[in-house]
């Protein structure tokens, strides 16, 4: 392949001369790379850089973190702090409260939370004072990507104005992308560096530049047509899942009231080899995603008065969850003659995700706040916790121990994370409710004592 083609766009069009100048040197690995918001997007994306022997440095205005990983401690489960340790070592790898230092800096990755308000519309606050702090510092020949997950039309309406407003033009001397995250927390077998990287630039040239800079540290990078395309890929992927995780429990919703197993019921189902992908009942949807990304999704339509009926059905079923396990709660008490006011309930799993630290969402918290208001006598395990907020009050976490488990009137597993003991839980608590089918998959048979979703 001719170095004029490598160094081109689609077909082998030549770029022009500072589009060539950056990818050379992004070929060279001399490249400056930022990135701001050092949490579960941003830390590992910075990891991963500094480890394909880019310079990285992290910006946030959290000095804590700043503080952390200056002193190679990592504070996100899936980052080992011997990389970090290592990479700032090796100089690699830094962090900054300064935002100043944004101008020496040739990519800069914006991985900032999208939250939603209390009103269910998008939250892109953080995305807007980071696209701020960018055109403060703007310089000509910086390639920016928006990583941080919202509505379709957020990087054409934002970001590209923003450096349009310091004199840039864009694809001749500023870059300007969208390319979604696709963090999975606890996944041992998906990576940022294996799991396939979706690029989207405002022009060719933007997604060639992109996509060439993702490829330093990313085994495979799916460039796509635009920006707007790569923001409606990663809401397409968590309302997928949204909607069919809300079909599986509204399918037990069903199986409870007709008397019938729906762990049963899916796995048969699953021994189809064509035309059907398991998916899994629980307490509810929690996490940074797919609780959130399908709300972007149908209140940006609303803009075109289109309805997105599928996840507003959905968003309802799951957003239920949390009070059909208390109505269950109840009916499994009342079967031994106890109000939930004043028995001992015992939560086994905070966090909205098996084996994570996280709790953004989690349906458990709910789950515990009813059962206080109800009067229930609630004790909390989590091996990830020392304690959460919940009823307006700090709970502590405890650890599991067969006395606990004895004093319990319910023993109510809401996150599976692997470290529990399943077998202990299951001989020695009265009576389990079990919302993950994890004591089923743990010991290959149902205890008489154990009820499950």
């Amino acid at each position: 392949m001719s170095s004029k083609k490598k160094a081109g766009v689609k077909g082998g069009k030549p770029l022009q001369p500072l589009a060539e100048q950056i990818k050379k040197k992004i070929y060279r690995k001399q490249i400056e790379a930022g990135i701001i918001g050092l949490g579960y997007v941003g830390l590992p994306l910075a990891v991963a850089f500094a480890r394909a022997g880019v310079r990285v440095t992290g910006f946030d205005v959290d000095r804590g973190k700043v503080s952390q990983i200056r002193e190679g401690q990592s504070y996100i489960g899936d980052v080992p702090s011997e990389q970090v340790r290592d990479m700032v070592r090796r100089k690699r790898l830094t962090a900054t409260t300064d935002f100043n230092e944004l101008r020496r800096m040739d990519t800069i990755n914006i991985c900032v939370p999208t939250p939603l308000r209390k009103s269910k519309d998008p939250d892109i606050s953080y995305v807007v004072s980071a696209v701020r702090e960018v055109e403060a510092r703007s310089r000509p020949g910086q390639i920016v990507i928006l990583e941080s997950t919202t509505y379709p039309g957020t990087t054409t309406e934002i970001l590209q104005p923003a450096l349009e407003r310091r004199g840039r033009k864009i694809g001749v001397d500023a870059f300007v992308a969208f390319s979604p995250e696709r963090v999975d927390p606890a996944n041992k077998k998906y990576t940022i560096e294996n799991t396939p990287k979706v690029v989207g630039g405002v022009t060719p040239v933007c997604t060639d530049l992109a996509t060439s800079f993702y490829r330093l540290a990313i085994e495979d990078v799916i460039p796509v047509s635009s920006p707007t395309v790569a923001e409606m890929v990663k809401l397409l992927e968590n309302t997928y899942r949204a909607i069919n995780i809300g079909l599986a429990n509204e399918i037990a919703q069903l199986c409870h009231r007709l008397k019938i197993d729906v762990w049963e019921v899916i796995d048969a189902a699953g021994t189809k080899p064509f035309g059907f992908a398991a998916f899994y009942p629980g307490p509810g949807l929690g996490g940074h995603c797919i609780p959130i990304d399908p709300l972007y999704l149908a209140w940006r339509v609303k803009l075109f008065n289109v309805t997105a009926k599928f996840i507003e059905l959905a968003t309802e079923v799951n957003s239920g969850m949390p009070g059909f396990v208390i109505e269950r709660i109840v009916e499994l008490l009342n079967r031994r003659k106890k109000a939930v006011s004043g028995s001992r309930i015992l939560i086994l799993g905070v966090t909205y995700k098996r084996d994570v630290a996280d709790v953004r969402e989690s349906p458990s918290v709910e789950i515990i706040e009813k059962l206080l208001e109800l009067g229930a006598e609630v004790t909390v395990s989590d091996p990830f916790l020392t304690s959460l907020w919940a009823g307006h009050r700090e709970i502590f976490t405890q650890p599991v121990t067969p006395d606990l488990l004895r004093r319990q009137d319910v023993a109510l597993v809401l996150t599976d994370h692997t470290s529990f003991d399943y077998g202990l839980i299951a001989s020695q608590a009265p009576l389990v409710f079990d919302t993950r089918n994890a004591i089923r998959r743990a010991l290959g048979r149902i205890p008489q004592n154990v009820v499950r979703l």
